[in-house]
């Protein structure tokens, strides 16, 4: 699947800032970035960082002026998609050494906190059966309620307030999963379904081998998602990152399918 990514900001800046950028789609097997083009003010500084897990690219602005960003890109999809309640879990003690910090507790998501609730809501279950039984108890418990969390919001506030947005339904499947022993990372999207259009959060599986995505809001899927990066949680990934005062103006995304002539 080809889709089509617009993304523009525009910030207000009263004085000079640092400002880390996550939000170009990322070059990586799984998907082919087919075109790219992003417009940045004159800075003072830029410099493009490895994100994180070398997944995706950031890039440090260091500006005095108002910060406007547009960023194009088609992508094409090419990401392998299985039934992931088939799946089998890996050991602990079996797992790659790069998966191993997203078995652990985070900021958002504190996944030892919900140990008891797991092997109690979910006995029975194991690996890829037990993340599909998370996902559709997140989704049933659930309500899509935007404006209902903030930035500070945990996997922990989300699970006793039974409401949130795309970033909190990603927490608390990211902590339910570590808390069953399978690693979980947070992985910023483009997605096709999301409604109202933006930047989207998902969580990202290590099950037989390899990162699966689970979306437990049910608004995209898989194959019609451009990823942007992971992280232990959205810390990690936010699309913006000031070190210095910035006034949000004006944040617009787009993302369409690119259906052939």
């Amino acid at each position: 699947m080809q889709i089509s990514i617009l993304t523009e900001l525009e910030y207000d800046l009263p004085g000079p800032a640092d400002v880390l950028l996550q939000l170009e789609a990322a070059i990586i097997p799984e998907q082919t970035v087919t075109s790219h083009h992003i417009d940045l003010p004159k800075v003072e500084h830029f410099a493009r960082v490895p994100g994180q897990s070398n997944i995706g690219e950031r890039i440090w602005l260091r500006l005095a002026q108002p910060l406007s960003v547009r960023y194009e890109a088609t992508v094409e999809v090419n990401r392998l998609v299985t039934d992931i309640a088939t799946l089998p879990q890996t050991a602990p003690h079996m797992l790659p050494g790069e998966t191993v910090d997203y078995l652990m507790a985070s900021r958002f998501c504190p996944a030892d906190e919900f140990q008891a609730f797991v092997e109690q809501e979910f006995a029975g279950t194991g690996g890829g059966a037990r993340i599909a039984a998370i996902r559709d108890w997140i989704a049933g418990t659930l309500s899509y309620v935007p404006g209902s969390s903030n930035p500070q919001t945990t996997a922990a506030d989300t699970f006793h307030a039974h409401q949130g947005v795309c970033r909190d339904y990603a927490h608390l499947m990211i902590a339910l999963a570590r808390a069953s022993a399978i690693p979980a990372r947070f992985a910023s999207v483009y997605g096709l379904g999301v409604e109202p259009q933006d930047f989207h959060a998902v969580a990202e599986v290590f099950l037989d081998g390899c990162w699966h995505i689970v979306d437990a809001t049910g608004m995209s899927t898989p194959e019609a998602m451009a990823k942007i990066g992971v992280g232990r949680d959205a810390a990690d990934v936010s699309f913006l990152t000031s070190y210095g005062q910035v006034e949000l103006k004006t944040q617009r995304v787009t993302v369409q399918e690119v259906v052939p002539a």
